[in-house]
C-alpha cells in the first residue's frame, strides 16, 4: 500500500449543490493554452488548436477559450473552474489526442482539489463482503431476463396477512356460535 495519501489535503465529500437537477452547469469556466509558435515541445498543443479546437470550443459553449502564444516557453494549460479554483498542466511534448484527452478531463471535473476522502464512521474490522443492497440476494437470472417473464410473473405463495387471519377466525366463530345457539 502506498504513502503517498498521507501528503495530500483530506476532507469530506463537497459538490456543487444540486448540480443537475434542472439542468447540468459546466463547472470549467475558462480553460488558457499558453504555447510556443515555434518550439518542437508544443506541436502536439499547435496540432490540436489548427484540427480541434473549434470542435471543442463549438461543443462547450460554456467554457471560455484562450491561446496565448509565448516565446520559447514550454506549453501548459490553465483551467479555471466556478469555485475560484486553478489548475495548472504542463503540455511539454504532448501529442495531439494527448492534448484533447486532458481538456476534456478538465472539462468534466468540478475543480475542487484532488484529496483524501475522510468518513464519518470508523470501524476496526472493516467488512470484506461489501456494501449490502436490496438486490443482494436476488436470483442471477432476473439480470439477463426479458420482461414480461412467465416463470418470474407467476404469484408466489405468501402466508396470510394478519388481517386475512383475523377474518377468518371471525368467521369460525360465526360458525361455532351459530351451532351452539339452540333453536327455540
Amino acid at each position: 500500500m502506498s504513502n503517498s495519501h498521507i501528503f495530500m489535503p483530506s476532507g469530506f465529500i463537497r459538490t456543487p449543490l444540486q448540480n443537475g437537477l434542472g439542468r447540468y452547469i459546466p463547472q470549467l469556466q475558462r480553460i488558457t493554452l499558453k504555447f510556443c509558435k515555434n518550439h518542437g515541445g508544443s506541436r502536439g498543443v499547435r496540432d490540436f488548436i489548427e484540427s480541434d479546437l473549434m470542435d471543442f470550443a463549438k461543443s462547450n459553449p460554456g467554457t471560455v477559450v484562450y491561446l496565448k502564444p509565448r516565446r520559447h516557453r514550454s506549453p501548459c494549460a490553465v483551467a479555471e473552474y466556478l469555485n475560484g479554483e486553478r489548475e495548472y498542466l504542463s503540455l511539454h511534448e504532448f501529442t495531439r489526442d494527448e492534448v484533447q484527452k486532458w481538456l476534456s478531463y478538465m472539462r468534466t471535473r468540478s475543480g475542487i482539489p484532488t484529496m483524501r476522502f475522510r468518513k464519518y464512521q470508523h470501524t476496526d474490522y472493516p467488512t470484506i463482503q461489501g456494501v449490502w443492497n436490496p438486490f443482494t440476494h436476488q436470483a442471477a437470472e432476473i439480470n439477463t431476463a426479458e420482461f414480461p417473464h412467465e416463470d418470474l410473473s407467476k404469484p408466489v405463495n405468501l402466508a396470510p396477512s394478519a388481517t386475512e387471519q383475523l377474518i377468518e377466525i371471525f368467521k369460525r366463530s360465526q360458525i361455532t356460535d351459530s351451532k351452539e345457539k339452540p333453536d327455540n
